[in-house]
């Protein structure tokens, strides 16, 4: 079995370890927002080579608070008692500032998601990670741009089916 990134990283620069339960949500929102950025870019990338620029707007449209709240409201029935104690420490944090685009209720249930993606991604629990983010992609990606790749057109305009 491959070794997650998290471990890889650990490996490399030794730390001491930490309860992450003792986090604030603050902290978890903190590494969860990369995290989640890192698994929507790779989406994005991964649907072929474009120009930068428009491989940034369309992260933008995805990591963006309004998205990331939808996205978290999506999901909440799926989650576990533990993800939501997790998530709803994120949304009752108390941050200094909000983005400008959003609504406070927005700001912090995006701060809910960006925790539970932290917390979720320091227990190297990525498989649980992905499944939920998977399943809020499917139910609000109104763009339709993170979902599968559609079959490629061949010259003579039919499908070809991938493997």
């Amino acid at each position: 079995m491959e070794e997650s990134l998290r471990g890889l990283i650990l490996k490399e620069f030794p730390h001491e370890e930490v309860d992450i339960r003792t986090y604030s949500p603050g902290t978890l929102a903190f590494l969860g927002d990369a995290v989640y950025s890192l698994v929507i870019r790779t989406i994005l990338v991964s649907k072929g080579n474009r120009q930068v620029e428009k491989l940034h707007n369309e992260t933008t449209f995805y990591v963006r608070a309004e998205q990331q709240a939808a996205l978290g409201t999506a999901i909440y029935d799926l989650m576990t008692e533990e993800e939501k104690k997790v998530y709803r420490r994120g949304r009752n944090s108390n941050p200094y500032h909000h983005a400008k685009s959003s609504s406070m209720d927005e700001y912090l249930q995006a701060t809910a998601l960006e925790a539970l993606c932290g917390y979720l991604y320091l227990q190297d629990r990525t498989d649980r990670l992905m499944e939920l983010l998977r399943e809020g992609v499917l139910r609000t990606d109104k763009k339709r741009k993170l979902g599968p790749r559609r079959p490629a057109m061949t010259m003579t305009g039919e499908n070809e089916d991938y493997e």
